[in-house]
């Protein structure tokens, strides 16, 4: 009987798939229960934990690198995001409106990831492609949240009746 080998790349391929997958299940559940300010901003916050990687020299990046991936992150993944997001007042509750387009956009991107994933892994350290990516993933979660944030409080401010 043979040995069977860990390879860290396709670990971290399978991670990055289910990892994926279970945010995309946990987006189209969230869309049938009210949303508050509170599910809107915790998960950067909660995700904002992860920079604490960067206190362990193996994490680290060159801080150019780590602005241009937040930036991708910004400028190209959290557009589709922002626009496919929207919101309704039924019943004096806010809910998030579920799109059509979302769950396709969500793959497209991990798609588009698990490419580039590839490519990067060729020049940098496994760690360092995580941090990257963390990065990238923040860049996007940060704006998409905000533009959610913005547009929960104007529908609150035009539903007299919704509850925050």
């Amino acid at each position: 009987m043979g040995t069977i080998h860990f390879n860290p790349h396709v670990a971290s391929l399978f991670a990055t798939i289910f990892m994926a997958l279970t945010v995309i299940a946990v987006r189209l559940r969230a869309t049938r229960k009210p949303v508050s300010v509170k599910k809107i901003i915790m998960p950067p916050i909660g995700m904002a934990t992860g920079f604490l990687m960067f206190l362990f020299p193996f994490m680290r990046i060159p801080f150019l690198w780590g602005v241009l991936a937040f930036l991708a992150g910004v400028l190209f993944f959290s557009y589709p995001l922002i626009r496919t997001s929207r919101f309704y007042a039924n019943n004096g509750q806010i809910y998030l409106q579920r799109s059509r387009a979302f769950i396709f956009i969500l793959l497209g991107l991990l798609a588009i990831r698990l490419v580039l994933h590839g490519y990067i892994e060729e020049w940098v350290t496994i760690p360092q492609t995580g941090a990257l990516f963390f990065l990238l993933a923040f860049g996007m979660l940060l704006p998409w949240r905000l533009a959610m944030y913005i547009q929960y409080m104007r529908l609150l401010q035009e539903s007299p009746h919704s509850k925050a």
